[in-house]
């Protein structure tokens, strides 16, 4: 069951979102046309067109540094390689520390290029039960304390909010103790009801993925958590499962919580999951996978609101196969993910 995890935490050595939206603002890097114009200075990164999808392209996230110093030394076919990860938009997983700036500066970072801030909630009480990611909130109120937080900095300006990966699956697998079920139910449903009282904004309740289990066992813990009051829900977050697969398990899941969309995580999916190895270990760090679809709103699907990138190419799932800890960049397996995906 542990095969299901994949979320890990946040980015390690990242620009605040304060000091972000400040370099966007002295930059002029996020342009309100549709190609988002001007570059920034070393990464040459720019939006996506609005046609294929409205989220935001961060120019100063890991793969854009990481593309900028591949630049200057010279290695311009490994720096295009890279290029294929910090030219679309990835999830801004939200740290404890300060979510009302790092949530304000995203989103304005993104409103001044015309397009909407993809940000990850992953911090509730007893966060992944004690493995990798292991954390979140220190109790419930600590926790109603961030999302408001979170709120406040994201304002009337657009934003999805992929809220709380595993959170949900986690209750139903038996990997966090009984104890913090009712908490847990009662905060997830605050947390999408003081979200979707904001002006633009869209909250996706995770779901799981495709090889977890079966819908049956997740579809009324949903509407316990307030799946029934959010936009929908993502599936395959930081997971491998191809977007067919995840596709078929979403679509099942929609029937029994009527008819809601779903997101889906094509970030990794390029070559499916591992089989190899440990099953227990599977998720983290699987040699030989390959982006998946690029992110976009013109699905395959009409259940299937967008494919994202939730988890950020290139970050470690955690210390295993020889990573760093979970959520740092991850040079090497970043080149590795983008030369398999052709």
């Amino acid at each position: 069951m542990y095969g299901s995890r994949g979320v890990r935490t946040f980015a390690g050595g990242r620009a605040s979102a304060v000091v972000l939206g400040a370099a966007l603002l002295m930059t002029g890097c996020s342009s309100s046309d549709d190609k988002g114009d001007e570059p920034d200075a070393g990464a040459g990164i720019t939006q996506q067109p609005k046609e294929s999808g409205p989220f935001w392209v961060n120019p100063d996230g890991n793969a854009a540094r990481q593309v900028a110093e591949l630049v200057k030394d010279g290695k311009k076919s490994q720096a295009d390689q890279i290029r294929k990860i910090a030219q679309q938009p990835v999830g801004e997983w939200i740290s404890p520390e300060n979510p009302e700036e790092q949530a304000r500066g995203f989103t304005e970072g993104a409103d001044k290029a015309g397009r909407t801030a993809l940000l990850v909630l992953y911090n509730v009480p007893h966060r992944d039960c004690g493995q990798y990611s292991q954390g979140g909130a220190a109790d419930g109120d600590d926790y109603r304390d961030f999302v408001d937080g979170v709120a406040k900095g994201i304002g009337d300006r657009p934003a999805t909010v992929i809220l709380e990966p595993d959170a949900v699956l986690h209750l139903v697998d038996g990997c966090t103790p009984d104890e913090f079920h009712e908490e847990r139910y009662d905060l997830l449903k605050g947390a999408v009801a003081k979200l979707k009282g904001l002006k633009n904004t869209k909250v996706y309740l995770d779901a799981g993925n495709a090889g977890w289990g079966d819908p049956d066992q997740i579809h009324e813990p949903l509407k316990w958590a307030g799946v029934d009051q959010a936009d929908g829900f993502s599936v395959n977050v930081s997971n491998f499962y191809s977007t067919e697969e995840s596709i078929a398990y979403g679509k099942r899941l929609s029937a029994k919580i009527g008819d809601k969309h779903f997101v889906i995580d094509t970030s990794r999916n390029g070559n499916g999951p591992y089989t190899g190895g440990a099953a227990d270990e599977r998720w983290c760090n699987p040699p030989g996978r390959a982006l998946g679809e690029t992110p976009t709103t013109k699905t395959s699907d009409p259940l299937v609101d967008a494919y994202l990138w939730v988890k950020r190419p290139g970050e470690s799932d955690g210390e295993c196969k020889g990573g760093p800890k979970a959520g740092e960049w991850w040079a090497d397996y970043a080149l590795k993910l983008a030369e398999g995906s052709g």
